[in-house]
């Protein structure tokens, strides 16, 4: 028996016919595919501001977020011709096309499919070597939530302004928060990594009992672990205005500095309350790209930790093995001499 099926007017005139419309995706809140698909319209203006013209990996959920999904890059086989694509080079050194969204329709489309959680690069579609954001995942570890982060995100702030950066807050949709930093396209992704890392360990100096850029969880402690490994080629977190795959249908959602510092609820953005949101107060990202900075202040840290012996951090498993890389085997298994 085929499946429901309604038809959707887009903007720009296009139509796209939306499959199972009634099938509950959230069953905590009972959001629906339809309901979901109405939230990325009303979202799609800063949406793609934050999101569009750069690849971008879409996360699917065949049934509910409570079940199985799987990560798709690859544009599949009869995707419109109003989704684009652009060919991206992996770490592995292999190449294929990735999905872009450009409009409203393609991220309509991108449901359609299953698509809940959206990962954008920190590149754009132009230059998918050089990415335009330097980005700081504050991920709190056990023991520690959202309010040990929030303590956290001031002082990183002052660490960026003192390299020159200014910084830009989402909710990550869970416990963490993400700090953005616009940049000029003019480093490849292990320098922003290496930069992302020369941050972290300014930050941990000053607050050694609060953050941690240990690799390795038994290292970590209850702090906040700045997660320098985001920063790589292929490793993305969810996008401004993206649901998450969580029973509160909750959105990782661009917030002031005033907001964090009155004790901001990341609970409280959720498909259902950021489009009233967004009518309320605006986008609190929409001039992010409008002053790039630069990282190379934050490299000359690098350097100058080089040559005090802070070397190089461990890569995630699945990348090749880098130059000045220590062992990836956690401490408490290494061989001892």
């Amino acid at each position: 028996m085929a499946s429901e099926r309604i038809t959707l007017q887009l903007p720009g005139g296009r139509e796209l016919s939306l499959s199972s419309p009634n099938r509950v995706v959230f069953p905590e809140p009972g959001i629906t595919k339809h309901e979901l698909a109405e939230y990325v319209l009303a979202v799609a203006d800063p949406f793609l501001r934050a999101n569009g013209h750069r690849p971008v990996s879409l996360e699917r959920f065949p049934a509910t977020v409570d079940g199985e999904s799987f990560f798709s890059k690859n544009p599949p086989k009869g995707t419109p011709d109003f989704v684009d694509e652009v060919v991206c080079t992996y770490n592995s050194g292999r190449r294929h096309p990735q999905v872009v969204l450009n409009e409203a329709a393609a991220i309509v489309w991108a449901v359609q499919m299953n698509t809940v959680v959206f990962h954008p690069w920190a590149s754009l579609a132009a230059d998918t070597d050089n990415p335009v954001e330097l980005r700081i995942d504050l991920d709190p570890q056990p023991g520690t939530d959202f309010s040990d982060a929030a303590a956290v995100a001031p002082a990183l702030r002052e660490v960026l302004r003192e390299a020159g950066l200014e910084s830009w807050l989402k909710t990550s949709g869970n416990r963490g928060i993400h700090v953005f930093c616009p940049i000029e396209p003019s480093h490849e992704f292990l320098d922003v990594r290496h930069a992302v890392i020369a941050a972290g360990r300014e930050l941990e100096r000053r607050m050694p009992d609060k953050v941690t850029t240990n690799w390795w969880k038994e290292e970590r402690g209850e702090r906040i672990f700045i997660d320098f490994n985001q920063a790589n080629r292929d490793r993305t977190m969810a996008g401004a205005y993206s649901p998450r795959a969580l029973p509160g249908a909750t959105v990782a959602t661009p917030i002031t500095w005033d907001e964090l510092a009155d004790g901001v609820d990341p609970a409280a953005f959720t498909v259902r309350t950021v489009p009233d949101r967004l009518a309320t107060i605006g986008d609190p990202w929409e001039q992010l790209q409008a002053v790039p900075g630069r990282i190379d202040t934050l490299l000359e840290w690098w350097q100058r930790d080089l040559d005090a012996g802070f070397g190089e951090l461990p890569f995630p498993p699945e990348f090749p093995k880098m130059p000045g890389e220590p062992p990836r085997v956690q401490p408490s298994r290494a061989k001892k001499d």
